[in-house]
């Protein structure tokens, strides 16, 4: 018999709702909130406000997309944090009415672990290969990096993590300081592949054992530029595409040199992606590699499922689904990892 979850995403600016029979997802629907480009960052009012438009009609969609109606669901899972609190708030509150007037469980999930398990969506028809327990997980999003040791769906011991700011971050901000609109991570992904990644060589920070360290760089970068638009005010126009590839170049090498030394340490060859960072075309080129050099096993999860989206939210609830991990309704949205 089918077991069909509905997922909904509201944690940040992107409203999304998908619908997973057991592994296999049949629709994954988002709404993106153009008019934070505006302000070259996320406004949360303005996100929650959005959220409160979009998610009525994108849940409408994930359910025509799968072909189902709302009476064949067997329970609602939503992202209860981190993530801004207004606009968790409204996926939380959709979820709880909805599950309360169809009278079926209620799953909260985690957005953070809801990404490592993306890695297992299987596609509609078919399957794919998935990690075996246990795995490394870098996960790297916007407000998120570290290395994580995957057990199982629910056993995740961080090993390293980032002591300020994260990689995604580092590429948002220094995209920032070039003047490139938002988000600017992709667009340095997009004008890397046409520079020379050892143009300009930025500075590693030294940080112990196997947690990360961004802050530095990105101040690196902003004296770097600072400097440089001083002596020639189109510095950065005129070099733009070596710029964005020398800043990923740093970032990509920092990442994968802690990443090679927890394999070191664990023993653990088998080797995930995951976050929003995790689509950079660059990263993924370099752990392909990595896995030829060191003879690692490599899993990324598709592209349209490393950013925030349902999809992970769906197979998140559906794991929780077949162990009984149910909500009560007074459960409450945190905006930090608890």
């Amino acid at each position: 018999m089918s077991t069909f979850i509905l997922g909904i995403e509201s944690s940040c600016d992107d409203t999304s709702a998908a619908v997973i029979n057991e592994t296999h997802i049949l629709s994954n629907v988002t709404a993106n909130q153009g008019v934070h480009e505006l302000y070259g960052g996320v406004v949360p009012e303005l996100a929650s406000r959005a959220h409160q438009q979009n998610i009525i009609p994108v849940i409408n969609q994930a359910l025509k997309h799968a072909n189902i109606n709302k009476n064949q669901l067997n329970a609602i899972a939503f992202t209860n944090g981190p993530g801004l609190l207004g606009s968790l708030l409204v996926g939380a509150s959709f979820a709880k009415a909805f599950a309360a007037g169809l009278d079926i469980p209620l799953i909260e999930t985690d957005h953070i672990n809801a990404h490592i398990l993306a890695l297992f969506i299987q596609p509609k028809e078919g399957t794919i290969e998935v990690p075996e327990f246990p795995f490394l997980c870098l996960l790297i999003s916007g407000g998120h990096t570290q290395i994580v040791l995957v057990k199982d769906y629910f056993t995740m011991e961080i090993l390293g993590k980032t002591i300020d700011d994260a990689a995604g971050e580092a590429f948002d901000k220094s995209a920032k300081i070039m003047g490139l609109p938002y988000p600017g991570g992709p667009m340095i992904d997009k004008f890397s592949l046409l520079g020379n990644p050892d143009k300009f060589p930025f500075p590693h920070p030294s940080v112990s054992g196997l947690d990360f360290s961004f802050s530095g760089l990105k101040t690196s970068i902003l004296y770097f530029l600072r400097d440089k638009t001083k002596e020639d005010p189109d510095f950065i126009e005129k070099n733009k595409y070596d710029l964005c590839a020398s800043i990923q170049k740093t970032i990509i090498d920092i990442l994968l040199k802690k990443l090679e030394k927890a394999v070191k340490q664990t023993g653990i060859n088998r080797i995930a992606i995951a976050g929003g960072v995790s689509a950079n075309s660059g990263l993924r080129n370099a752990l392909l590699t990595k896995q030829i050099e060191k003879k690692w096993k490599v899993f990324f999860p598709e592209i349209e499922f490393s950013t925030d989206n349902a999809a992970m939210i769906a197979i998140t609830g559906y794991f929780k689904y077949i162990r009984k991990e149910f909500s009560e309704q007074n459960v409450s949205p945190y905006c930090r990892k608890k």
